[in-house]
């Protein structure tokens, strides 16, 4: 088989995200890394560039090897380099990004699971570095950084106009060192200020809960069933395990005797396409749509539909707690479930992560990753630009987050009990 020929696919849903994240989780929803090997490189048919179109860009190259004051020989990869990022955020999608070396490197190395950082996805919203969300128990979260929060400063850089890529690298470190994080936060007038120490990061997937007789809170390996009669079932990622893992909490939940059921998606910024997929399907007949890939017209679109393992009577009560931290995957799942008339959403409107990215190797240490899709719920909603609004809305300030008031969570179990 020759280079030309070689090449291999796993979908991504990146996430926020698009999603460039620290701890970079699973946070693409069914993860598509595709590698092409090309030799011989040819204007396509249906391009027309000319000589006289490159003149200012070789007039550019020219005048910085005459006249910039540091301009050396060894400049020219940097340039070529930077003149594909150009290129690639011309099309003013901040999730299509071009990586070069160091940044391909480190890519790859979040996409594997072994990274150092402070725990948390960023995005680009509304053209600014945003946190998607903190990943549960990570330096980012103890810090105090909440989904939503605004970048403006890293360190003492300014992060106007910068692309999540530069921040990731800016934000990530060795274990032990520190990172000065500025955000402004909805609803405070001035800007917090977080110094965060790097750390290994742990990637948590699924935990279920209980509440012990003297009201306080705790994990339970067995069972997630409360005293109040409702079973949660937390949920932080879209990993390769998290559908045995969601099936087991299932199992929990049947065998607890309870129909009251709550899905915590909040500060989840996604992962895998499939494991929402199969995660949906526990709740959904044969054949019912869970969400469709949108190529624009360039190929036919895919739909993803329940695999019918459809093992819940009609008598379950199911609510779905989202948050601006739930992105991507989680939007998948919580969209399905609620246009089906499955689950009722409670909490506050999601990030609005929906686009499907290819990461292409373009040389032997460089790559880019390109958004080709759009995730579209199953009543043809774009998740890109709609995200999902709930249909309860519980908002939260933050002297409820600092008194450790979980107001969405009485609502839900409120809710349930009804």
């Amino acid at each position: 088989m020759n280079k030309e020929s070689q090449k291999a696919t796993v979908r991504l849903i990146v996430g926020l995200l698009f999603v460039f994240i620290i701890f970079f989780l699973g946070r693409y929803s069914g993860q598509r890394e595709s590698i092409l090997f090309t030799n011989n490189i040819k204007i396509p048919d249906d391009v027309s560039i000319t000589d006289k179109q490159f003149e200012p860009f070789w007039k550019v190259w020219n005048i910085l090897n005459q006249k910039y004051v540091a301009a050396t020989t060894t400049d020219t990869e940097a340039r070529i380099w930077g003149a594909i990022q150009g290129l690639a955020s011309s099309q003013g999608d901040p999730y299509t990004v071009f990586f070069p070396p160091d940044e391909s490197k480190m890519f790859k190395s979040d996409i594997s699971g072994n990274f150092e950082g402070v725990g948390m996805e960023i995005g680009i919203k509304d053209n600014i570095l945003t946190v998607v969300a903190p990943l549960k128990d990570s330096p980012a979260e103890r810090s105090g950084l909440h989904a939503g929060d605004k970048i403006i400063m890293i360190d003492d850089t300014n992060t106007a106009d910068m692309p999540a890529d530069k921040a990731v690298k800016l934000i990530r470190g060795p274990k032990g060192s520190k990172v000065k994080i500025t955000v402004i936060r909805e609803g405070s007038t001035q800007p917090l200020e977080k110094t965060i120490i790097r750390d290994i990061i742990d990637i948590p997937t699924i935990q279920t809960e209980v509440k012990n007789s003297d009201g306080t809170t705790s994990v339970d390996k067995v069972s997630g069933l409360r005293s109040d009669g409702v079973f949660i079932i937390r949920l932080f990622s879209f990993t390769a395990q998290s559908p045995d893992l969601f099936r087991s909490a299932l199992r929990q939940f049947i065998e607890s005797g309870s129909n009251k059921l709550i899905i915590d998606l909040r500060g989840n910024p996604g992962g895998y396409l499939d494991a929402a997929w199969d995660m949906a399907s526990w709740f959904l007949p044969v054949g019912k749509v869970i969400v469709t890939e949108d190529f624009g017209g360039k190929k036919p679109d895919i739909v993803y539909r329940s695999k019918g393992y459809d093992v819940f009577s009609k008598n379950l009560k199911l609510v779905v707690l989202v948050d601006a931290g739930s992105a991507s995957a989680s939007e998948i799942l919580a969209g399905a479930l609620r246009e089906h008339g499955i689950a009722t959403l409670i909490g506050t409107k999601t990030f609005g992560k929906g686009s499907v990215q290819e990461l292409i190797e373009i040389t032997g240490n460089t790559s880019l990753k390109v958004t080709v899709a759009r995730w579209l719920t199953p009543e043809g909603h774009n998740l890109s630009n709609e995200g999902l609004s709930p249909d309860i809305e519980v908002k939260i300030t933050q002297k409820e987050i600092d008194d450790k008031k979980d107001l969405a969570m009485d609502k839900a179990v409120e809710f349930l009990k009804k």
